[in-house]
């Protein structure tokens, strides 16, 4: 094993060589590695594994360009394995038969393999599991990757064979670094304006992938006068927002939401908004949940929150995009600043948990219609008191099961509309105790 933690990183080497600039600036060396100290650097568990030379399986889990193949790939140099590389998307049982096949070979001659599989998360299930037994007789180190939670798409039995070890998109200041490497690859400073060089680092969007290809039609530009960012966004596309209607960014980014609304900050709850709508989320599907964060986190604190969101989702329906988007906009606003309440949401789920104890329980026999004459015989309706009748139009009678203790399952907070259905609820306790004491 080399001296893989020595503090010098590699210093980048000019090459004339007709290669892409984000393979000549590909790291020979962890040190080199680029914003991910937090498992390389000291007391990271994967620069613990290293110097104990006790390499096991790994998932690598983030989001693109942060340095998934390029870790893995050093790690088996490190290790002296032999490198194999696969992608979940173009490999078949057929060819993964055939890679086991060499892999055990290889370590009958002496020599281990390190499988590194991107974007595992791919395979199925029946997949997954044909790595589990080469995992376990050690014929493969897997170094899985996957932009996606493993928790989610990776199977019980792999994960339990493995380290998660989460990478973090690159910082500004990752990226920053990762620029003036590439100048100093390419043996000149970048030309472009200040202003221009900060929109370029903001357009990779946290993937060096990105940095280093929008950087590279940078330096083909022959300009008198730098450019500045009005002219880079006319020359290169902007990266879309990292988003996938179906996968981790689409929780990750409507719980951002929910949160926000939750928090009473409309200013961050519309930027979660305005992130999904960007990303190409569907607005129906943003009204279906405002409409549940109207009933699970405001609910009778402020009535009108859930027939905002309605109105608002019925706007849409009506006006389409882009115009109707603003109706649902609004009812994000709205929500935001009203007062919250999960009073009604705990009540239903303390009732339904009640149900399920309580379930073969029947009602009391004075709340039951008597239609027949059998039915008056056997009780029912006997004793009911009409409350309309009753004092203050409440009888105070119970409604329970006779063999159920009575429950209390709503308790409105002392703020917006639940103010005064508390100062009602309160009232009508006293008056019970009051009934049931006479």
């Amino acid at each position: 094993m080399s001296d893989l933690f020595d503090q010098t990183p590699d210093a980048p080497q000019i090459s004339n060589a007709p290669s892409p600039l984000a393979d000549r600036l590909r790291p020979t060396s962890l040190t080199a590695v680029i914003g991910q100290d937090h498992i390389l650097g000291e007391g990271g568990p994967l620069r613990a594994m290293l110097l104990s030379r006790s390499l096991s399986n790994i998932i690598f889990w983030g989001p693109p360009g942060v340095g998934k193949t390029t870790i893995a790939r050093l790690l088996a140099d490190e290790t002296d394995l032999a490198f194999v590389q696969i992608s979940a998307i173009f490999t078949g049982m057929a060819e993964l038969r055939k890679v086991f096949e060499a892999a055990r070979l290889r370590r009958q001659n002496g020599r281990g393999t390190l499988l590194f599989v991107d974007e595992i998360h791919r395979f199925n299930k029946a997949q997954q599991d044909g790595f589990l037994p080469h995992m376990e007789d050690g014929t493969i180190i897997l170094v899985g990757a996957t932009t996606e939670n493993p928790s989610f798409e990776l199977n019980a039995a792999l994960l339990s064979r493995a380290q998660v070890m989460v990478l973090h998109r690159l910082t500004l200041t990752d990226l920053e670094l990762l620029a003036q490497r590439a100048e100093g690859e390419m043996a000149r400073p970048l030309a472009v304006t200040a202003q221009a060089r900060e929109a370029l680092l903001e357009m990779s969007d946290g993937d060096g992938r990105a940095l280093l290809n929008l950087l590279e039609q940078c330096f083909a530009w022959n300009d008198e006068t730098p450019p500045g960012p009005d002219e880079l966004a006319k020359r290169l596309s902007r990266r879309a927002p990292k988003y996938d209607k179906s996968g981790d960014e689409h929780f990750n980014l409507i719980s951002a939401l929910h949160k926000s609304v939750r928090g009473s900050d409309p200013d961050a709850a519309l930027y979660w908004f305005a992130r999904m709508l960007e990303g190409g989320e569907d607005p129906r599907y943003l009204a279906r949940r405002i409409t549940r964060m109207a009933v699970e986190d405001i609910g009778l604190a402020d009535p009108n929150a859930q027939t905002h969101c309605l109105h608002a989702w019925q706007t849409y329906e009506r006006l389409g995009s882009p115009e109707g988007e603003l109706a649902i906009a609004q009812a994000v606003i709205y929500l935001a600043l009203a007062p919250k309440s999960n009073a009604t949401y705990t009540a239903y789920k303390a009732a339904r948990a009640a149900a399920k104890s309580f379930g073969s329980e029947p009602p009391p026999k004075h709340i039951l219609n008597a239609p027949t004459k059998m039915m008056k015989e056997q009780g029912y309706g006997a004793g009911y008191s009409y409350d309309h009748d009753a004092e203050d139009g409440f009888s105070g009678q119970n409604y329970f099961p006779d063999d159920m203790p009575r429950g209390v399952f709503y308790l409105p907070p002392d703020r917006g509309h639940e103010r005064e259905l508390k100062k009602r609820l309160d009232y009508f306790v006293k008056l019970r105790a009051k009934r049931n004491k006479g």
